[in-house]
């Protein structure tokens, strides 16, 4: 399978500045239809976009935009929100102007065609693939799969652990990895998260009885408070006055109890983040980053409780 990566990832690459240097780039770029990468600086009141390439700008015609454009199934805010980022495109081809300048004539669609047809076509249920976190809603977070063709991460399909909104896990730009659900006809994604963060016993062990530790509140129930210690690991403290949802906390484990899939806590303390610093996001430990899933089990063996992934 061909690689087609997130936009952003090639703007950067010693290839893509040989290209986006001069006019005499372009133009071998033209010739050998070589994908490449350079910042939007303005989207006009046609929604065409405008490259900025410093010595030239080029344009990307708002048909060319992406695709689904022209038929309407992609609305123009996909246009718009990429005003002052990468994107990716094809030269078409290079206008000389009267004045001897040049607008190079691009087009996003034709990358994000190409990706579809010779990388998303190929992909299976299954696959463990990068993305790019583009924006997050209540009920997801959105990641660009390459080519900045869109796929969803439902809420659910985040971590084990429980969160309130996508913004307790990612960050906008954010570099993550993912495994495919689901390929449609259409040839959308469907993806999930969580089973490339560790099973039950992978992150229990990174955790002993009688250590304290640092975690985060994620619900405050009246038998309890469970906080998290691992993107895929809570554990349930006994109830505590004061503490509240979205906290930082200092736990002490009391033990680890692998039969039924609980740890026992004792919360010593807990915090608001400083001031108008925004909560940390836990660091993201991937046990798996490649490769293909059949078959994912969370719980431990031992336990008769089964939390289990099967990707057909």
């Amino acid at each position: 399978m061909t690689n087609y990566w997130p936009e952003g990832w090639l703007v950067n690459t010693a290839q893509n500045h040989s290209f986006c240097q001069n006019i005499s780039g372009l133009r071998e770029a033209l010739h050998s239809q070589t994908i490449l990468e350079a910042r939007a600086c303005v989207c006009t009141p046609e929604h065409d976009l405008v490259i900025d390439f410093g010595f030239c700008k080029g344009k990307i015609p708002r048909c060319e935009g992406a695709v689904g454009i022209s038929d309407g199934t992609t609305r123009d805010i996909a246009l718009l929100s990429r005003v002052n980022k990468p994107v990716c495109f094809v030269v078409q081809s290079i206008e000389q102007n009267p004045d001897g300048s040049f607008t190079p004539i691009l087009s996003r669609r034709l990358a994000q065609q190409r990706c579809l047809e010779e990388s998303i076509r190929h992909l299976h249920t299954g696959d463990i693939i990068p993305a790019r976190v583009t924006h997050l809603e209540a009920f997801g977070c959105f990641v660009d799969i390459g080519c900045g063709i869109p796929s969803l991460i439902p809420i659910d399909c985040i971590s084990v652990s429980r969160i309130s909104h996508p913004s307790d896990r990612f960050r906008t730009g954010q570099d993550i990895y993912a495994v495919v659900t689901d390929v449609d006809q259409n040839l959308r994604v469907s993806l999930s998260h969580k089973e490339l963060l560790g099973t039950w016993e992978e992150n229990a062990a990174l955790f002993s009885s009688g250590e304290t530790v640092s975690g985060i509140v994620r619900s405050v129930e009246h038998y309890g408070v469970f906080v998290e210690l691992a993107p895929n690991l809570a554990g349930l403290a006994e109830p505590k006055d004061g503490v509240k949802v979205g906290q930082q906390a200092s736990v002490y484990i009391k033990n680890l109890i692998p039969e039924k899939m609980k740890i026992k806590l004792i919360i010593i303390d807990s915090f608001d983040p400083p001031g108008d610093v925004p909560a940390p996001i836990t660091p993201l430990r991937y046990f798996i980053d490649s490769g293909h899933l059949d078959h994912w089990v969370y719980s431990p063996a031992v336990s008769n409780k089964k939390i289990e992934t099967f990707f057909a």
